[in-house]
């Protein structure tokens, strides 16, 4: 227990450079932190600060020593701020969404889970990567992909088929494909995702498979990014149908090759670690987000 104070008391001092302003965030006296720095120092050993008349040094030791000290101070504050939302009645769920698809699912989603589920503190964070392993500052991530996160339980949430689409001006203005090869005089739009590396566009119809060259005009990782381009008549765009669906409706996007879709087919996942599925709060979201993508966002549920 002391150890554990006097490790805070060198953070502090380590951090600002100063006994006075480490007493001051501390809210003890200064000489309260001196003695803590003189008993650590003691325990270890070992000097950890060269004081001066002027100014405050780590030594090689200290220097060492730093980094342990602030991971215990972030320990500490994640349980303190933990507790403190449980005694105010609040359950915290972090939920991390990749920077496409699982940001434009998941936002419109929002709002009713908080009616529903009022008492879950909810904190949103977007990602720009993928975490390799279960971190311990999120409890599920919602991604998209062709496969599942390696690493990590996953639930597969929905099926995102891709489309061809572009507005009837382009189409007027460069042709209208009317077969796949027909593509390689187009401009494609695209949604970049982690583990594309064939520059080939596959796709898939009842009357077999064909890979085209693409000719790509635009690879960006958000799916809102693409379908702006696509219709602003931009090219066409590669995207799912719940995306254009309103655009096709008043007859602002068209679709291309309506007999033929993109290969693989993108899956929406919740991932989180093994432990974390026994949680109410991780099981509640997870079954929110099964019961309410297929209606609110009509995409294809997961087989």
């Amino acid at each position: 227990m002391w150890l554990a104070s006097e490790m805070a008391a060198f953070a502090h001092v380590a951090e600002f450079g100063s006994f006075t302003a480490a007493a001051r965030a501390l809210g003890v006296p200064k000489v309260a932190v001196s003695r803590a720095i003189a008993s650590l120092e003691q325990r270890l050993g070992t000097r950890l600060l060269a004081r001066t008349t002027r100014r405050v040094a780590l030594t090689p030791a200290g220097t060492l020593l730093q980094p342990s000290c602030r991971r215990l101070l972030h320990e500490v504050d994640t349980v303190r701020r933990s507790f403190a939302r449980v005694d105010a009645g609040l359950q915290r769920l972090r939920i991390r969404v990749d920077a496409g698809y699982g940001r434009v699912l998941v936002s419109p989603l929002v709002p009713r889970f908080i009616e529903h589920f009022p008492q879950l503190a909810l904190q949103i964070e977007t990602l720009e990567s993928l975490p390799g392993a279960a971190a311990a500052d999120w409890d599920v991530l919602v991604r998209a992909g062709e496969e599942a996160a390696p690493g990590l339980e996953s639930t597969a949430l929905a099926s995102l088929p891709q489309l061809l689409w572009a507005t009837p001006a382009y189409l007027q203005r460069h042709g209208r494909p009317r077969q796949p090869a027909d593509l390689v005089r187009h401009v494609l739009l695209q949604v970049q995702h982690a583990q594309d590396s064939d520059e080939s566009l596959r796709l898939h119809s009842a009357e077999g498979a064909e890979s085209v060259p693409a000719r790509a005009g635009l690879r960006v990782g958000d799916p809102a990014v693409v379908h702006s381009c696509a219709a602003a008549g931009l090219g066409v765009g590669v995207l799912p149908e719940f995306l254009c669906r309103a655009g096709e409706a008043r007859g602002r996007l068209e679709r291309v090759l309506p007999g033929w879709s993109v290969q693989p087919v993108l899956r929406l996942w919740a991932c989180h670690g093994g432990e974390a599925a026994a949680a109410v709060p991780v099981r509640q979201f997870l079954e929110f987000l099964i019961a309410n993508l297929v209606a609110v966002a009509g995409v294809t549920p997961a087989p």
